[in-house]
């Protein structure tokens, strides 16, 4: 029996470690995200392969055990067959389901948080095809769009702010990008209305980032003024004299 339990743990470990090849991708490809909003999706369906790939090794590892007690042991050949088994069940879940990347058409859809990470993902599958600068500049704009989102939840979905952000972020700047792809990589170098199509792709996206910029401060704007009176009120209730902050039961004296 401790020759089996010796086994099943060997087992698992080998399964650990393919599932660490697996998740890692290699020693030199590292992950590189455009913002929270795509971490947070992609971390989602790695948990979800996990726990697949935890169910299905436990199920396995369960059986090998159940059959082991029926028969007597299963004997060398048993261990490798489970072994096989699992190292095939963590190779088919670590690779399937595979994860989808949102198409341009349902960027603009959901809430405010799952527009920003779709558009995150969705410019994460852009990145290699656009030149370094832009690469640059669509990785400032999910920074920028990790603040912005979190302020767009505090809001009304209705807000003109959340309906300008959608249109910019769900609609003009997948839009851009997307023309932009659709030009033949020898043309790209040819000016045309007044400079060619990598400049006006860098040019497009620093404009879309010096909104999002802009919206942000606005909305902040709001909480800042909404700080600033509290601190005031703060101030005058407790910090403005001896007396001040001292409540009436307790700082006066009640005649009669």
């Amino acid at each position: 029996m401790a020759d089996s339990t010796r086994e099943s743990e060997q087992i698992l470990r080998a399964a650990g470690n393919s599932l660490q090849i697996q998740r890692e991708g290699g020693t030199h490809r590292p992950a590189k995200h455009v913002g929270r909003g795509s971490r947070r999706i992609k971390t989602n369906h790695m948990v979800g392969k996990l726990k697949r790939i935890v169910v299905a090794t436990g199920a396995i590892v369960l059986g090998a055990m159940v059959a082991g007690l029926v028969i007597d042991g299963i004997g060398f050949t048993g261990v490798m067959l489970t072994f096989f088994a699992i190292v095939a069940a963590v190779l088919a879940f670590s690779i399937f389901p595979r994860m989808k990347v949102p198409q341009r058409q349902d960027l603009n859809t959901g809430s405010v948080r799952q527009m920003v990470g779709h558009t995150e993902l969705w410019l994460e599958a852009q990145r290699p095809a656009l030149p370094a600068p832009a690469v640059q500049l669509v990785d400032q704009i999910g920074v920028q769009l990790d603040g912005l989102g979190l302020q767009l939840e505090a809001i009304d979905q209705n807000h003109p702010a959340t309906r300008e952000i959608r249109k910019l972020v769900g609609e003009h700047l997948p839009g851009m990008v997307d023309s932009y792809r659709k030009i033949p990589p020898h043309l790209r170098n040819e000016t045309r209305a007044g400079g060619t199509a990598d400049e006006q792709l860098v040019n497009g996206l620093d404009k879309i980032s010096k909104e999002i910029d802009s919206v942000t401060r606005q909305l902040a704007d709001g909480a800042l003024d909404d700080l600033a009176i509290k601190n005031r009120f703060l101030e005058y209730r407790y910090g403005g004299g001896e007396d001040a902050g001292v409540p009436l039961e307790f700082g006066s004296k009640v005649s009669g």
